[in-house]
């Protein structure tokens, strides 16, 4: 029992000598999600509470997926942050950011004093926002009336990612506003502005006219591609019809031109010619053989 004691007493003893030397503190920022604007700049705070006559120790580090890199380090900022950013006393400023510097960063002070080493830290997210590119759109030139036909735009750049609108005739499409319903009663489509897709279930003559979409997210001016005309025609049932009989009597011409040619006995004359061929082939091969045979006795 008196052992337990001793060691319990012990265990407190280590735990306070480890306070001592390392012990929390708290770090604060101004805003833990900053956005900022593509080659615009961007403030990411980072306070403490420490007095003046403190040593600190500041360090910045940018958390990725492939590991944990320093961006501030030893007095001096590293990488893609030099020459671009300075220190706003513990916090820093990046002068025209661009879409490499979003992500999580991480400011980390340390503090001697009389108590032992205090350390904080305060993370932070960095956005960059960006203005779409030109989107690309892809429009069918040509569709058959009740078939299934479907208009594709889009663009990769945009931060945050672009929604899609698209226009017929340079009037903006309505979009279906719930399961069932639409805005209007002759919408014979399905407008999707989250993936930029205009669907047609069947495809009307209606339909035909000039296309173009627009890439927009609130950054910057809004993109458009170039205008692509789609023509719906209906089915040439006639053509097809005509097409199947011009087929079906070449085919009845040839077969009638094989049974002439069979009932002429074309054929039986070109075979019978063949086996002449093949026994005058046989006769000569066989009088060879006789003459050797016959020249052979004599000598």
């Amino acid at each position: 029992m008196a052992s337990r004691s001793l060691r319990l007493l012990l265990l407190g003893y280590l735990g306070v000598l480890s306070c001592r030397k390392a012990s929390g503190i708290s770090i604060e920022t101004d805003n833990k999600n900053v956005k900022a604007e593509e080659f615009q700049e961007a403030i990411l705070s980072c306070k403490h509470k420490f007095s003046k006559g403190m040593s600190l120790r500041i360090e910045w580090k940018k958390i990725q997926s492939q590991g944990v890199s320093f961006v501030y380090y030893n007095n001096e900022f590293t990488g893609d942050l030099r020459g671009r950013a300075e220190m706003l006393n513990t916090g820093i400023r990046i002068r025209n950011v661009t879409r490499r510097d979003s992500g999580t960063y991480r400011c980390e002070i340390s503090a001697k004093s009389e108590e032992g080493q205090r350390l904080g830290e305060a993370t932070i997210t960095l956005t960059v926002l960006v203005a779409p590119a030109t989107p690309i759109c892809e429009v069918p030139s040509s569709a058959m009336t009740g078939t299934v036909v479907e208009l594709s735009c889009k663009e990769t750049e945009g931060s945050p990612p672009s929604e899609y609108q698209w226009y017929k005739n340079g009037v903006a499409l309505l979009e279906k506003t719930g399961a069932g319903t639409s805005r209007a009663a002759n919408i014979t489509y399905i407008m999707n502005k989250k993936s930029g897709t205009l669907l047609f279930n069947t495809v009307t003559k209606n339909d035909t006219g000039e296309y173009f979409c627009e890439a927009f997210n609130g950054i910057g001016l809004s993109q458009k591609c170039s205008v692509k005309r789609m023509q719906v025609d209906d089915l040439n049932v006639s053509g097809i019809i005509i097409a199947v009989v011009v087929v079906a009597l070449v085919m009845a011409l040839c077969g009638l031109g094989v049974f002439y040619a069979q009932k002429k006995g074309y054929f039986a004359k070109e075979s019978s010619s063949q086996s002449v061929n093949r026994k005058t082939a046989n006769y000569q091969s066989s009088s060879e053989k006789d003459f050797k045979h016959t020249k052979s006795f004599v000598i």
